[in-house]
């Protein structure tokens, strides 16, 4: 793990009080990748089912409006639930990098562990802020199927100097084809009163500055890589209001 994978490490164990580097010494075993919990408690597998339907429900949203808006015919990523470590086509997925999206193998992982995290530790409860979260590592996923992401790959190698900027770039996109799925969602009458207000909160809980403010004591904006808690919002609202994906070119936004 190179000097910035370190950096995330301590500050997520800053932030959960918890040790995440053992898991990078060996002292957490991880499972197969389909593999979910050991065990699970009734609350658990109730999340897990809560999971399952939102992803269902992002996918077949993208079923019919990626061959609308970009005239290209959306194939599905998988789930992997786990908790404190996993294997991955990326490498070894831990819970001390929350959760994430591997495009060497298609395959959106979380571990259940960062929900009561977003809770407690980030303020941000609530169904649909779960639900933010499933949708941006879709968004992810999305990226992968029109290009996107290879793309980006491509300029950051091609432009070290700007690899952190095209970083949060790719990261506010996802988070506005997150909310492009929320109003399709409230099109159809799924979403109920509040859950906007969770899901914008759970955006701007996870902003850079947020996080470096609550480990270090301040902002370093040349450090964000997934832009700043206005940023996030702002971005998963202007997919929430419009529900296109053509409205979500952070790339082209200043």
């Amino acid at each position: 793990m190179g000097l910035g994978g370190l950096v995330v490490v301590l500050i997520l164990s800053l932030v959960f009080k918890q040790d995440f580097f053992s898991l990078l010494s060996g002292g957490t075993s991880a499972p197969g990748a389909e593999a979910g919990p050991v065990t699970a408690s009734p609350e658990e597998e109730q999340l897990k089912q809560f999971i399952t339907f939102v992803l269902n429900d992002v996918q077949g949203t993208w079923d019919q409006e990626l061959p609308k808006q970009a005239q290209s015919q959306y194939q599905h990523a998988t789930l992997v639930l786990f908790r404190d470590a996993t294997q991955s086509a990326c490498g070894v997925g831990e819970a001390a990098m929350g959760p994430f999206y591997c495009p060497g193998d298609n395959k959106v992982y979380i571990d259940l562990g960062f929900y009561q995290a977003l809770h407690e530790r980030f303020g941000a409860p609530g169904d649909f802020a779960q639900a933010y979260v499933l949708a941006h590592e879709v968004g992810h996923h999305l990226q992968y199927l029109l290009g996107i992401e290879r793309q980006v790959r491509a300029e950051q190698s091609n432009r070290p100097d700007r690899v952190n900027d095209l970083s949060v770039r790719m990261e506010l996109q996802a988070d506005c084809f997150a909310g492009a799925w929320g109003y399709s969602a409230s099109q159809r009458g799924k979403l109920e009163t509040g859950d906007v207000e969770e899901g914008l909160g759970a955006a701007a809980a996870v902003g850079d500055d947020r996080i470096q403010k609550a480990t270090t004591g301040r902002v370093s904006p040349e450090n964000f890589t997934h832009g700043s808690a206005e940023q996030r919002a702002s971005w998963f609202r202007r997919g929430l209001q419009s529900g296109q994906l053509a409205d979500c070119d952070t790339f082209a936004a200043r």
